[in-house]
């Protein structure tokens, strides 16, 4: 009996959308995916963060099972920190073209620093 995992999902970079049920009214969503990893491009180790992605939606919301495998995509990807958080917010910008987002990269410890990296839209100081 063979008794290798499968898997049943692949990580994907397609974070699919579903219409927003109550697009005349301002609320927000929140995600908090605590398992969120990638690899550091200088010394190929793994990095672990919490990722928090906060918007309010107007016409599209994101389906939450997309999230999970686009972040899951992630997983063997070098990348450093700011440039990851920035990635995120600008894929969720182009999937739902929210009012207002925000994503932050809360990444564990790593050489005794501990890294948090917000990405806004719209960009306050660029205004």
């Amino acid at each position: 009996m063979d008794l290798a995992p499968r898997r049943s999902t692949r990580p994907s970079k397609t974070l699919e959308t579903f219409p927003n049920p109550s697009p005349d009214r301002d609320y927000e969503i929140r995600f908090e995916c605590p398992e969120f990893t990638c690899v550091c491009p200088m010394t190929g180790q793994p990095d672990f963060a919490v990722i928090r992605i906060t918007y309010v939606p107007d016409r599209l919301c994101v389906e939450l099972k997309s999230l999970k495998l686009y972040l899951w995509s992630y997983r063997d990807e070098g990348a450093f920190h700011e440039a990851v958080t920035n990635r995120i917010l600008d894929d969720l910008l182009a999937a739902v073209r929210p009012r207002r987002a925000e994503v932050i990269g809360d990444f564990f410890v790593r050489g005794g620093i501990h890294t948090v990296v917000a990405a806004r839209y719209p960009d306050e100081k660029r205004r």
